[in-house]
């Protein structure tokens, strides 16, 4: 589990592709990594598979994307040179800055407007999901929406913000890794049996 603060902004030092998927090498200022431990990366959980440090004392690590991953995330077209947002899983008892996040990627969205007054299109069918106020994840990064329109929202992009995530370069048209509001699924998935037209009610 994540809170989308991002804690880090790490750089893709190398790609390459599977026939399983696609393995990618990141450096980080991590240098406590655990193998096996969960880094989200814009937003999408990855496992660690190995780590390490350089020799100018910054960290380094691999992950893999499986085909089903990159078919649901912007992940595919994550190229060598590449920044990212990172954050590691949070541990019990650390504080809980954004919300909560799962690092599991519900859709791709794209951009309409920049940071600072960032629009994000997304599918229309889950745009339900989404209350004015409410939280969601772009790239990892927990923000709050309002302006909702039929397939789009609006969040205020702060400098720090911008300046410590990938938000301050993303422009008109770029994908984005969606993931809306667990409570929000939860819910849906609770009252979804009794808002159905049953067949024997016809």
């Amino acid at each position: 589990m994540f809170t989308g603060l991002v804690d880090d902004l790490g750089l893709i030092t190398h790609v390459a592709d599977t026939p399983a998927g696609r393995e990618l090498r990141i450096r980080c200022r991590y240098t406590d990594l655990v193998d096996g431990e969960s880094i989200a990366a814009n937003g999408a959980c990855l496992t660690v598979r190995e780590h390490g440090v350089h020799d100018d004392g910054s960290g380094w690590f691999t992950v893999a994307a499986v085909i089903t991953t990159l078919g649901r995330t912007t992940i595919d077209a994550w190229p060598a040179g590449a920044r990212v947002n990172l954050e590691r899983a949070m541990r019990l008892g650390d504080r809980l800055g954004g919300h909560m996040v799962l690092g599991h990627v519900d859709a791709v969205g794209h951009v309409v407007s920049p940071a600072p007054d960032l629009v994000i299109r997304i599918p229309r069918d889950l745009m339900h999901l989404i209350v004015e106020k409410g939280s969601i994840t772009v790239d990892g990064i927990s923000l709050t929406v309002f302006d909702l329109s039929a397939d789009t929202f609006r969040v205020a992009v702060i400098p720090h913000t911008t300046a410590v995530t990938t938000l301050g370069v993303r422009k008109v048209g770029d994908a984005v890794n969606i993931e809306m509001d667990v409570l929000a699924k939860h819910v849906q998935r609770l009252v979804e049996p009794h808002t159905k037209r049953k067949w024997w009610r016809k």
